[in-house]
């Protein structure tokens, strides 16, 4: 055994190519983009459950690169027709009942989006987290990577780190844990589901998770989800916001 532990120690390792190194903020890319791609139309249900009340959506939604989306309710009755248009980082809402758009003030992004455990800012600012934010790997295992993203100095942006759960073998998130100013964990979103679509694997179901509300969350659910579509930049205008 000690001659094969010599022979081991002395003979010169062969010049094996060395892995790639983890290109963090890519990878953080693909998984802020994971939904949207180069355009996708999706077919959705969001179940949100609070202290007093339980709503569930039906919803179909349209997206264009990173800054453009729009989202329409289908289901309940009284609430079709209710929809949400982002372009760049501005954000409208169109109540059918009263045929009124709202724009979003600064004031009010920090509200919950549809009644949702999901924020107004979260539209706006979640495509830019690669942009915002600085990554560091914290831990890594066979089935796993863990990524810390701490904002830049100058960045405008709400949580004060977000570490990261992303599986090696498809890429897909696992968990996503976001922290306040004060470091203190405010809410967590799981994914789970996975589904190959095309060329891709998704988590076809996430659940944002507010902790200090352990008994609250939202569901949200896709069951049909499509990419690179012919969509062209007008289709996410204030007029389409308003078509019924």
């Amino acid at each position: 055994m000690l001659l094969v532990f010599l022979i081991i120690m002395l003979v010169p390792p062969c010049n094996a190519p060395a892995a790639p190194e983890l290109d963090l903020r890519t990878l953080i890319r693909e998984v802020e983009d994971q939904y949207t791609g180069i355009s996708s139309q999706a077919l959705m249900r969001m179940q949100v459950r609070t202290e007093h009340w339980q709503r569930s959506l039906k919803m179909e939604a349209w997206s264009l690169g990173r800054d453009r989306f729009l989202i329409r309710i289908l289901e309940p009755a009284k609430e079709r027709d209710v929809a949400t248009l982002k372009s760049g980082r501005e954000v409208w809402n169109y109540l059918p009942k009263v045929d009124r758009v709202i724009k979003i003030p600064p004031s009010m992004m920090g509200g919950a989006w549809m009644g949702s455990h999901i924020t107004n800012n979260d539209l706006v600012k979640q495509s830019h987290i690669d942009q915002d934010y600085d990554f560091t790997l914290l831990s890594e295992t066979d089935r796993f990577w863990r990524i810390e993203g701490q904002p830049k100095p100058d960045a405008a942006v709400v949580w004060g780190k977000i570490i990261y759960q992303v599986g090696k073998m498809d890429r897909v998130p696992q968990r996503i844990a976001y922290f306040d100013e004060d470091m203190a964990l405010v809410r967590e979103i799981l994914f789970d589901q996975v589904q190959t679509i095309g060329s891709r694997r998704l988590p076809m179901r996430m659940v944002v998770q507010p902790v200090d509300k352990p008994q609250e969350q939202t569901i949200l659910e896709y069951y049909r989800i499509e990419f690179d579509l012919p969509l062209r930049e007008d289709f996410f205008s204030l007029r389409n916001l308003k078509r019924r």
